[in-house]
């Protein structure tokens, strides 16, 4: 008994760092073959057009009721102070650097990275990978390699989106609904922020992405169990 409650508690521990190892075989795979031809780049377009402009409406719709509910809830104690005018640049600030880049990913993740590992997973299961090998077809490079650009370059454009999105709605929220000036908002905006914030959120969103894509490509190209190993 006490070996079985032993092997229970240690267990996910092992599955868990044997997991992690393969994910890391999985990333080296990835880099090993990312410099070498053929470049696939009507795959690599496709799959821009589909994490890109398929997460756009997801991603601008999240924006828009992040910026009226932060816009507000910050205007309620900056009103006490008498400091309206701090609206603005705080919840641009927290967007571009924090929340912008979190909640987007978020968003293509559920939206774009399950689909990738869907589609990869049922690949996997119908043997269209392992036909890929047969016909000397390297799997990684045409089916990992492009989705993974793709995302990295794509997410910190949504990442704007997002950002742009939440403004105009704490813009909504603070001048046409609370009253305060739009001069002061948006000057106070320019005078509070700096490039570097805007860098930094859109290096975040960059390795959120590659992290989303490598994620979503390992769990499908190791599903199995058919249709139900598919949806897990």
């Amino acid at each position: 008994m006490v070996r079985g409650l032993v092997e229970a508690v240690g267990r996910p521990a092992v599955v868990f760092i044997e997991e992690l190892g393969r994910l890391g075989l999985f990333c080296l795979d990835v880099v090993f073959w990312l410099p070498r031809r053929p470049f696939r780049w009507g795959q690599l377009a496709r799959h821009m057009r589909d994490i890109g402009f398929g997460s756009l409406f997801i991603v601008m719709l999240t924006g828009i009721f992040t910026g009226l509910s932060f816009g507000f809830l910050s205007l309620q104690g900056f009103r006490r102070f008498g400091a309206e005018a701090l609206v603005g640049p705080t919840t641009m600030l927290g967007l571009v650097r924090e929340l912008g880049p979190v909640l987007t990913g978020l968003m293509v993740a559920g939206r774009s990275g399950s689909g990738i590992a869907t589609e990869l997973g049922t690949m996997r299961v119908t043997e269209q990978i392992d036909a890929l090998s047969t016909l000397a077809v390297e799997p990684v490079q045409y089916l990992v390699i492009p989705r993974a650009i793709a995302a990295t370059l794509m997410m910190p454009l949504l990442t704007i989106v997002f950002c742009a999105a939440g403004y105009g709605g704490c813009y909504v929220m603070a001048v046409a609904r609370e009253g305060v000036d739009p001069g002061v908002f948006l000057y106070e905006t320019w005078l509070a922020l700096d490039p570097d914030d805007f860098y930094e959120g859109w290096i975040k969103g960059a390795i959120f992405g590659l992290q989303i894509a490598l994620i979503a490509s390992y769990q499908g190209f190791h599903a199995s169990g058919g249709a139900r190993g598919v949806g897990e």
